[in-house]
């Protein structure tokens, strides 16, 4: 069976276990985190789509923990789908694995072999290509996260270095013929503005996070020209925004915008990190 060794332990998140649990429950306790842990049991069901920041946890993890934590509300889930972008341009133009495990610190999370089959077969624009993805810590990162709350879970690893609007239409409609009726996560992974002033980052932000919240990849795509918006994974919020519109969600909501600024104090040059849920 083939296994995804982490790329990224010991750098954006810790390799050691215990460390790794302290720091994931310090991001939801964190000054710019939610300020509560995810609760021990649920039972809403349905398919739940959120837009999640990949950067280093002591960065960004107190914005994500705020679309983990809205997460958390699903009971365990038949399928988690996470979509990156590729950073490193290796491989196909947009990935998945056919089957096997990523391995974590916190354990083995398989690939779900039927779901990545169908979206090869949905779309025809899917390869199977683990190369691709054995460097990218867009979609490692998001992994621990959940395997805090859920512990047991499928996963679906989307890699893009497509990232054009025909893509994200074309995927995201492929996403939503296979998450439809079932109990599952839709997550995009991106980080926004990058290496620009923490005003600058927010003015930007704030206009290509208004497309968002109306789930409109038209105005979406076009304010990321115009502004000329550094977002590295804008292919994979556009295709969770078109999933989110076919599967009938109306809306999106910002739980938490910050930059690495509000982590470092060095507002010259920072990163912008989301946290959006769609419903």
């Amino acid at each position: 069976m083939t296994v995804r060794r982490p790329a990224v332990a010991g750098s954006f998140y810790p390799d050691d276990p215990t460390e790794l649990k302290a720091l994931i429950r310090e991001s939801y306790t964190h000054p710019l985190g939610p300020g509560s842990l995810p609760p021990s049991a649920v039972e809403r069901g349905g398919v739940l789509a959120c837009i999640a920041p990949h950067a280093g946890y002591i960065y960004s993890g107190p914005v994500a923990a705020h679309s983990y934590l809205w997460l958390s509300s699903l009971r365990r889930p038949e399928l988690v789908v996470i979509v990156g972008p590729n950073h490193y341009g290796v491989g196909s133009g947009i990935s998945t694995f056919r089957e096997g495990e990523w391995a974590t610190p916190l354990g083995n999370v398989k690939v779900d072999a039927e779901a990545a089959r169908r979206i090869v077969e949905l779309t025809g624009l899917v390869d199977f290509d683990p190369e691709s993805q054995r460097r990218e810590h867009s979609l490692e990162v998001q992994i621990p996260f959940l395997q805090e709350i859920y512990h047991t879970f499928k996963i679906l690893p989307i890699c893009l270095a497509f990232q054009d609007m025909d893509t994200a239409r074309e995927l995201g409609r492929g996403l939503s013929v296979l998450l439809k009726g079932r109990d599952a996560i839709l997550i995009a992974s991106s980080d926004l503005t990058h290496y620009e002033p923490a005003s600058v980052a927010r003015e930007k932000d704030t206009a290509l996070l208004e497309t968002v919240l109306r789930l409109d990849i038209e105005a979406f795509y076009s304010v990321l020209e115009e502004k000329r918006v550094t977002a590295c994974g804008y292919g994979a919020i556009g295709t969770v925004m078109e999933a989110s519109r076919l599967l009938g969600f109306k809306r999106g909501e910002l739980h938490k915008y910050a930059s690495s600024g509000d982590t470092t104090g060095d507002n010259d040059a920072v990163v912008g990190y989301p946290s959006v849920t769609f419903g």
